[in-house]
């Protein structure tokens, strides 16, 4: 299915555009390492207003990077919300300051697992400290403070990135001002925990893996990546958006085959996001970052009560769902929401129609742009943005 390709090089990743905080400050992990030095890097989108009250800070998913609006500098592909952030769109640089963060644990710049260990001279591999959402968001902290930035005027994002959203609400509540968790959840549930077990089964089968320690001997388990990628994808989609786009279709034949070549679409498709992903992206890292999903349980750090998470908080919330997504379906957003009303928060639900599945927030949903312009141009308006 793929061929075996060597792990990219630390001079190639440096090599890669963009902005980089150096910390030299220790950074205490849940896990009770302390890490330091670390880097942390980031892409902006727009201008920074005077008084420092327009920044939204933009979380990624499981798979995502910092480069929310322009051009991937190893894939060429358009930015991950190229649909939603640019000028005059819902998330507007002509109105935003936009902070695309690549977390840490990550690939694309910020300290991870892919790096080099100061004190062994050697690639980190599995020796890299085990993160989670909340040491992901520890480490952006730094960087909003590097910026100078009090308060944030939003913080957003899908999946994962939700998950750092209403961790920053619970965590930083005085520094921001507005959050917009999307399709997401407050705890990771055994479900999801199940389907990432499998994918870091399949990377760590790969004879590639060598433990972890593939960098050193040149080698990459490109093949176990891309199965995991390809497990992850379907979960994705729904069943309703596989049979629209594919169905029983055949690839590229009249007939059946009666072997294991891809003589269906959909097998042919899995195969292609299999085989781009292991071009972008690392197998530890895929390895440190499911497992800090799987930890994440907002609840459970306040006293088993996700109310108690977000007591006193003064954040405008808008929590927003999709009816066909299946990998955080809406009864856990509904959860977040009742938490936040009990808390006596302010704000606000939708559940948008659509069958695109859980990657309906990454697609051109109007329904869904619609309920973000609004929400964003009612706290500017609030908060006394120009142009609100």
């Amino acid at each position: 299915m793929t061929k075996p390709v060597a792990a990219p090089s630390r001079d190639a990743r440096a090599k890669r555009p963009g902005h980089v905080l150096h910390v030299s400050a220790t950074l205490a992990l849940d896990s009770g390492v302390e890490l330091a030095p670390y880097t942390i890097a980031y892409q902006t989108y727009g201008k920074l207003n005077a008084d420092k009250s327009n920044a939204i800070l933009v979380c990624h998913a499981l798979t995502g990077d910092q480069y929310v609006a322009e051009p991937h500098p190893i894939t060429g592909k358009p930015g991950w919300w190229d649909t939603l952030a640019g000028p005059g769109k819902v998330l507007d640089t002509d109105r935003y300051f936009l902070i695309g963060v690549n977390v840490l644990g990550g690939c694309m710049g910020s300290t991870g697992p892919a790096d080099i260990d100061p004190k062994t001279g050697k690639p980190w591999g599995l020796s890299f400290p085990v993160i989670t959402i909340a040491d992901m968001v520890r480490a952006q902290k730094q960087l909003i403070d590097h910026l100078g930035i009090e308060q944030l005027f939003c913080v957003t994002g899908g999946s994962m990135g939700g998950m750092q959203v209403l961790q920053w609400a619970a965590a930083y509540p005085e520094r921001v001002f507005s959050a917009v968790p999307i399709a997401t959840a407050a705890r990771h549930s055994a479900q999801n925990i199940a389907f990432h077990e499998v994918g870091r089964q399949a990377i760590m089968a790969d004879p590639e893996w060598c433990g972890g320690a593939y960098q050193q001997q040149n080698r990459n388990p490109a093949r176990g990546l891309a199965v995991a990628r390809m497990a992850a994808h379907i979960t994705y989609l729904s069943e309703a958006a596989l049979h629209r786009k594919f169905g029983r279709n055949l690839q590229n034949r009249e007939a059946l085959t009666f072997g294991f070549d891809a003589d269906f679409q959909v097998e042919n498709y899995l195969r292609h996001q299999g085989i781009t992903f292991v071009e972008r992206f690392d197998a530890n890292s895929y390895l440190y970052i499911t497992r800090a999903c799987d930890y994440f349980d907002l609840a459970a750090e306040h006293g088993g009560a996700l109310a108690n998470a977000f007591r006193g908080a003064a954040t405008r919330f808008c929590v927003i769902s999709f009816t066909s997504d299946w990998l955080y379906p809406t009864r856990e957003s509904r959860e977040i929401v009742h938490a936040l009303n009990a808390a006596a928060a302010n704000v606000s639900f939708v559940e948008v129609a659509t069958d695109k599945g859980h990657d309906a927030f990454l697609l051109d949903e109007p329904e869904f742009f619609a309920t973000l312009r609004g929400f964003l141009d009612g706290c500017a308006q609030h908060r006394g943005l120009p142009g609100a």
